[in-house]
């Protein structure tokens, strides 16, 4: 009896000095990928989910020093699968931050779920401009750029260059329309205009027949500066380029794109973050691996700097002015309280190089200058977070 009394006495004067676990985790949609005419290869088995677990790796150390256990654990549904039943069994075994790569109607139906209510969920996949604006949800932060982050990024460059006409191609799939959509109010935004657009017609394999059919398909557009397409899956936007009927720069989903990441990003550290990823997972980083690296990133931050772990603590912490996470893009990121976006720098990248930065020299905001990059508060749509549209 006197040795339990004398463990149990032992037990209670090591809690203080005890690691504290802390669960994260990965909850994955897989989608069966559409048909495309490009047998290019695809998007990597573990896209996104190699950049959690980089960042849980990266935040261990840090962790030991505070006894601090990360846990990540890690839940993928197949594409025949039911993802809701999958999300609610993995928040009655305990989940409370998740960090989410799935389509935005699977990401709204998790975040309406009644399980998931107090619960605080990072998005790493869905570009949607809805879910930043008429279906965002307060229990949702976004790590993966906006569509309009990426639009108004290009529009910031193409002013800049004085690069004022343009003309757009619009692929047929919705996520070409609603990339094509956030240029078009980019373009409005920063003054600049659209002298001529075409929708593209997805009927041949441009393989072969890219050096016949492009400069036809393209010779009816009136005089522009540059052509804007918008080619979400990459089908047929990367035979556009040395093809056109007039010699112009190509950009938007092709040629010069902005990107939350690339692995051509290598200032302000981002090198050594790159061999890490590289060395980790043998290729190269993507933006939906830094969202899902960067979703960690502020995770730890949040609990380091505010003491606690609880999804209510952790969001707090974000949505306020304390929340500024190093992320390799030469300033701090930090999170909108109006929609629960990341804000960040934004690269604006060809294949092999960073061409420029955005926000650009020049483009000023009263508060932060990241907010020229995207929805603003006066912008806003969204209301769960208590923001005045």
């Amino acid at each position: 009896m006197k040795n339990l009394v004398v463990s149990a006495v032992l037990l209670l004067a090591c809690h203080p000095l005890c690691a504290e676990t802390i669960r994260l985790d990965w909850l994955e949609r897989q989608v069966t990928p559409p048909p495309v005419l490009s047998n290019l290869t695809g998007d990597p088995a573990d896209l996104g989910l190699a950049g959690a677990r980089l960042s849980v790796a990266d935040i261990a150390t840090t962790g030991k020093f505070l006894k601090i256990d990360w846990d990540l654990h890690e839940t993928i549904v197949a594409p025949e699968d039911d993802f809701l039943t999958a999300a609610k069994k993995t928040l009655a075994e305990g989940a409370k931050v998740l960090i989410v790569r799935a389509p935005a109607a699977d990401l709204l139906a998790l975040a309406d779920l009644p399980e998931a209510r107090g619960a605080l969920i990072f998005n790493t996949a869905a570009p949607d401009q809805k879910l930043r604006d008429e279906d965002c949800r307060a229990n949702v932060l976004h790590t993966i750029p906006s569509l309009a982050m990426r639009s108004d990024a290009l529009a910031q460059l193409l002013l800049k260059k004085g690069w004022g006409h343009l003309a757009l191609i619009t692929g047929p799939q919705p996520e070409d329309r609603a990339f094509a959509e956030a240029l078009k109010a980019s373009l409005t935004k920063f003054g600049l205009a659209l002298a001529g657009e075409k929708d593209w017609p997805l009927t041949s394999d441009m393989r072969r027949s890219g050096a016949a059919e492009v400069p036809l398909f393209t010779q009816d557009l009136p005089d522009h500066d540059v052509l804007l397409v918008a080619d979400e899956r990459g089908d047929f936007a990367r035979y556009i380029p040395f093809n056109t009927w007039l010699p112009r720069p190509v950009a938007g989903s092709e040629g010069l794109s902005a990107k939350g990441w690339t692995e051509v990003v290598e200032d302000y550290g981002a090198a050594q973050l790159q061999d890490r990823f590289r060395v980790a997972a043998s290729r190269p980083m993507q933006d939906e691996d830094f969202a899902a690296w960067v979703a960690v990133a502020a995770i730890s931050d949040a609990r380091t700097r505010a003491g606690k772990a609880d999804p209510e603590t952790l969001r707090s912490f974000l949505l306020s002015d304390k929340a500024r996470i190093a992320a390799f893009l030469g300033q701090p990121v930090s999170f909108r309280p109006w929609d629960g976006q990341m804000r960040q720098p934004m690269p604006l990248v060809t294949d092999r190089a960073v061409v420029a930065m955005a926000p650009l020299e020049g483009f000023l905001h009263a508060e932060n200058e990241l907010d020229t990059l995207g929805t603003d508060r006066p912008e806003t749509h969204c209301t769960a977070f208590g923001a005045t549209p």
